[in-house]
């Protein structure tokens, strides 16, 4: 990731803080070990299509990055000895992690608040907005847990 973002820091950062978040939330929910290897992989590539949505589209938007990322996130993961459902599986969650509609599992859920948690910082959002974030979003304690310790004091 860091290679394929290059000199892109904020972006790689981005990946970081998110990758560390979904790692911890992951631990603390204690979900099984194949559910946290996806996960793990899917933080940290979760935004790899964003340089060919910008290129290809001119946008940053959520809706191209779930295009473009799953077959960058292919490729990139091709070259380790992995299962396809794994694959699968981390390409899945790169190609929806924007569509909260389509959380169907744990690694899915503590994908999207590691996003949320490094976004509402990022993006400077409202109170408002973090209390419909939580309301509509956090379903895990730990995701609950930071949130409420970061940003509702």
């Amino acid at each position: 990731m860091v290679k394929y973002f290059g000199n892109d820091v904020r972006r790689i950062n981005h990946a970081m803080k998110v990758y560390s978040f979904a790692k911890t939330i992951g631990e603390l929910e204690t979900i099984s070990d194949e559910k946290f290897q996806v996960l793990e992989v899917a933080a940290i590539l979760h935004d790899i299509g964003i340089k060919e949505s910008e290129r290809k589209h001119n946008s940053s938007s959520g809706t191209y990055q779930e295009i473009e990322g799953p077959p960058i996130a292919r490729e990139l993961l091709s070259e380790f000895k992995l299962g396809s459902e794994f694959i699968d599986r981390v390409c899945y969650l790169i190609g929806n992690h924007h569509t909260y509609s389509n959380i169907d599992n744990m690694d899915f859920q503590i994908l999207v608040e590691a996003d949320l948690l490094v976004n509402i910082f990022e993006d400077s959002l409202s109170e408002q907005a973090i209390n419909l974030l939580k309301e509509k979003y956090f379903k895990t304690r730990s995701g609950n847990s930071f949130l409420e310790c970061m940003y509702q004091n």
